[in-house]
């Protein structure tokens, strides 16, 4: 018999190690452990939760993205409203400020707490008995939004307060955006050929008000937490720095650069010591926040409007400059998009010389109306790369030139395309040599053709010396070819070359994967493999013979047509064939014949399953002949409805699309019967 208490003895003590190490990563940034250790750590803590579903809490770890997406946001009444800041610009509107709060306390002598101002978006956390309770955004300051599940993957957010919290505990925080992260998004979204966000901030409050958490968990959000909400009659700290460091105890994360001064003089020379540092920061702020300490004087003081007056933003100085734009140029992107860049006469801006902006892309260069030539503003908020903001029209002299995106490839020559609904144009040459190296690594990871032993550093060697220049060159290369190369020997040549050939006989659905056709994952794959069963019939297949497979739509159907127009990836795809390379699979049964009992059916997933994990739900679906897609169309078979399913089931009573509950699924999933007829 089971010892349950020994088992939820062993699940506390996993979870308080974890807790530990989350708090020593993200809030301390002064990691205790090693990836491996820790990755043991979690994988012992899912093993034994999935084990004993019963005994798992929502303040574990392993809960940070476990709700289904939301149909909307609920509104929150905030216990106590959450103010907005009065602007100061200047140091005369803060001496201002200064004497008035003097005046109203009628002494000089008090504290005052500076704080950078985190460009991103105000939230509310209220913890209970130390678990997270509830997450709202500020909203008008008096309601707001319940965006809990979303913030429960925040990662420098705990889900539960170490040593001794109070019964209730609402504290106030900025999530924000880091640079690094903001960059990745922008790379990704400019490959996909999406519009780029503006800046840090449009990002993180976006990610936030994802109705699925698992796109905000992909956001990379992180928090700082600067304020006390309501306590529920607990005695905090007599002021809001000791409060601070009150919260960070508790495994809070609080701003390690903020600072108590005594005097306003103090406090204006850490605003100006922060005007020349700020870019040294990896993320966005756009000023100083400077709070009377005292919470006794915060309640003197009190409250105009919406605004407190024991605090003000102290803004800092914008950071443009005007130059002239003397050419735009074109990069081309690892997936091929075209991505415009302005060349400037060199500016300072922030201190640093400006040689480049982004323009975002060809709608960017439009809707600002620019042309080369032009005088431009351009601003500096903490990116690397400042952006234009608009052209001074007035300065136009005439002779400035239209700019018109290339009909040809600038590295390659090969014609662009600019696929429906898109904002990027695109090189459809794979072997493009601005993004081979990419498409490369690509090819031989696991998941593709999975050649062992080949990682990003061989990738590099065998590009530059020229021994592969498109992916079916790796199947010509030769052991004495290997033996040239620097710190290569007998065996490792041998282990090389056997994983090479090795890799001739991967799945169709590996080698469609590893060609690295824009939009086409692992997944859309699969289901073009089940389709048509050689790379031959898929390269002749019609954009309407793509879109008639359940889960392919316009979009993935004219990137895989665009592909196979290209006579250089028809070059590559003889060569594979050449050497070797296996190019067929069985062709799949087709709905009617004898056989896998669901071969033909379409089916979505959405909400939470009991009684499996949804990959496991997944391939028993298609271990029985069926496919799995994300979206709820007229072609769904049926739509698998586990608790909590949102707004997918609304789509699939709409459409008249069949609906299983858990029960009939597992019902049929036992019995491997094909389900009945659909009623479409």
């Amino acid at each position: 018999m089971v010892d349950t208490t020994t088992i939820a003895q062993r699940l506390a003590e996993l979870r308080r190690k974890i807790n530990f190490h989350n708090y020593r990563y993200y809030v301390l940034d002064d990691p205790a452990i090693g990836d491996a250790q820790y990755d043991r750590l979690m994988r012992d803590l899912r093993r034994l939760e999935e084990a004993h579903l019963e005994l798992v809490t929502p303040d574990s770890p392993t809960q940070r993205v476990g709700a289904p997406p939301a149909a909307g946001f609920s509104q929150v009444q905030h216990r106590r409203p959450m103010l907005s800041l009065a602007n100061a610009f200047t140091l005369e509107e803060l001496q201002a400020w200064h004497r008035r709060v003097c005046n109203l306390l009628d002494t000089t002598e008090f504290g005052l707490a500076c704080e950078l101002k985190i460009d991103g978006l105000a939230v509310s956390l209220a913890y209970r008995n130390g678990v997270l309770e509830q997450g709202a955004t500020r909203g008008d300051g008096a309601v707001g939004e319940d965006v809990t599940q979303n913030l429960r993957t925040v990662r420098s957010i705990p889900l539960s307060l170490q040593g001794e919290p109070p019964p209730y505990l609402e504290v106030r925080g900025e999530v924000y955006m880091p640079f690094e992260s903001f960059r990745a998004l922008n790379e990704e979204r400019q490959e996909r050929g999406e519009t780029l966000f503006v800046n840090p901030r449009n990002s993180a409050a976006g990610g936030l008000r994802q109705l699925d958490p698992k796109m905000t968990a992909a956001r990379n959000l992180q928090v700082w937490i600067w304020g006390l909400g309501d306590t529920a009659g607990y005695e905090p700290p007599p002021s809001h720095f000791q409060a601070m460091e009150w919260l960070q105890t508790l495994g809070l994360r609080t701003n390690p650069h903020s600072r108590l001064s005594p005097t306003l003089e103090e406090a204006y020379s850490y605003y100006q010591s922060w005007v020349e540092r700020r870019h040294e920061l990896p993320y966005q702020v756009d000023g100083v926040v400077i709070k009377v300490d005292s919470y006794a004087h915060q309640e003197t003081l009190g409250v105009v409007g919406r605004e407190p007056r024991w605090a003000i933003a102290f803004k800092f100085p914008a950071e443009q400059a005007v130059t002239r734009l003397l050419n735009i140029g074109i990069n081309v992107g690892r997936t091929g998009s075209l991505n415009p860049y302005a060349v400037l006469e060199p500016v300072v801006v922030g201190g640093a010389t400006v040689k480049q902006a982004s323009l975002h892309n060809e709608e960017d260069i439009q809707r600002k109306g620019l042309r080369i030539g032009d005088w431009v503003t351009i601003e500096r908020a903490g990116e690397v790369i400042p952006h234009v903001v608009r052209p001074e029209k007035e300065r136009r002299t005439g002779q400035e030139r239209e700019f018109r995106m290339p009909q040809n490839c600038p590295v390659c020559g090969t014609p662009v395309v600019k696929p429906e609904g898109e904002a990027m144009r695109r090189c459809p040459n794979a072997s493009c040599p601005a993004q081979f190296f990419e498409l490369l690594k690509h090819f031989v990871s696991k998941g593709a053709m999975d050649v062992d032993g080949l990682g990003e550093k061989w990738c590099e060697t065998l590009i530059a010396q020229k021994l592969v220049k498109d992916v079916a060159d790796l199947y010509y290369v030769n052991r004495n070819q290997l033996l040239e190369l620097e710190r290569t020997g007998d065996k490792l040549a041998a282990k090389i070359m056997a994983s090479i050939a090795a890799s001739k006989d991967r799945p169709l659905p590996r080698l469609v994967f590893g060609l690295g056709i824009f939009h086409v994952g692992s997944e859309v794959a699969d289901l073009l493999a089940q389709r048509f069963p050689s790379l031959d019939e898929l390269s002749q297949a019609t954009s309407e013979q793509l879109m008639e497979i359940p889960g392919i739509g316009p979009k993935i159907a004219g990137s895989v047509t665009a592909y196979f127009q290209v006579s250089h990836n028809r070059r590559v795809i003889d060569k594979l064939r050449q050497a070797g390379v296996k190019m067929r699979q069985e062709a799949p049964q087709r709905p009617g014949t004898p056989g896998l009992p669901w071969q033909g059916l379409t089916f979505v997933i959405t909400g939470t399953l009991g009684a499996m994990p949804r990959r496991e739900a997944e391939a028993r679906i298609k271990a029985l002949g069926g496919s799995v897609t994300d979206s709820v169309t007229r072609k769904t078979s049926y739509l698998v409805a586990g608790e909590s399913p949102g707004s997918k089931r609304d789509t699939a009573a709409r459409l008249e699309t069949p609906i299983l509950d858990e029960t009939a699924f597992l019902e049929m999933l036992s019995t491997g019967q094909a389900p009945q007829e659909s009623r479409r």
